[in-house]
């Protein structure tokens, strides 16, 4: 589920190279939407600078600089990447680990690879999960 709009703003660790007026700055991830580039979808308000979709959300044009994939997080309520759900099958938890971790922020790697972990031992216990990982993660 999305964060908590109280939240502190998803880019305030000062690592991602976002725009001034960006709602990364100000909303927590989940509270705005990503979309690709600038379009009629995300109208520019002069009078704040700030993009919107129809509806008065917040847009991001940028996602390679938020750190995000393009989504309607707000709009559609969408979990960010290291919040959905892991696979079940075994061999679709690697790139659900890789894609996770190439966009959750540093509290939630633990969280993305204890999941992916326990995943990997119920399916077979014999299995070296470290190296699966590092597999994945390379």
């Amino acid at each position: 589920m999305p964060q908590d709009c109280e939240a502190s703003p998803f880019s305030n660790d000062g690592e991602r190279p976002v725009c001034g007026i960006c709602p990364s700055l100000r909303l927590p991830g989940g509270g705005f939407d990503v979309h690709e580039r600038p379009s009629r979808d995300s109208a520019f308000d002069p009078e704040t600078g700030n993009r919107f979709t129809s509806a008065g959300v917040p847009v991001c044009v940028h996602p390679e600089r938020v750190g995000l994939p393009a989504a309607a997080y707000a709009t559609e309520q969408r979990p960010l990447p290291w919040e959905v759900p892991p696979p079940v099958d075994p061999d679709e938890v690697v790139v659900w680990v890789r894609d996770a971790l190439a966009v959750a922020p540093p509290d939630a790697c633990g969280g993305v690879i204890d999941q992916a972990m326990s995943i990997l031992r119920a399916s077979d216990p014999a299995m070296d999960v470290t190296a699966v990982l590092r597999a994945a993660l390379n």
